[in-house]
């Protein structure tokens, strides 16, 4: 698995965690909602600036986000 593809896997848990839709996490985090699925997809290569945006959104913290996180592809 490449490493988008476990950022949108992560991205799309917390985000169901929260209980929250893809539209409503793409609005709190100023992000289209097309790119949005694409990112949990695993179909876009996502900046740090939108990640940044997207943790703020989930309200959560990078370290978090990156708990357990096996960043080796």
């Amino acid at each position: 698995m490449n490493i988008k593809s476990k950022i949108g896997q992560r991205i799309r848990a917390l985000r169901l965690q929260k209980g929250i839709s893809q539209e409503q996490l793409a609005l709190k985090a100023e992000l289209d909602r097309t790119y949005m699925t694409s990112v949990e997809n695993g179909k876009r290569n996502i900046s740090i600036q939108n990640i940044e945006k997207i943790i703020k959104a989930l309200e959560t913290t990078f370290e978090e986000f990156f708990k357990g996180f096996d960043l080796i592809v």
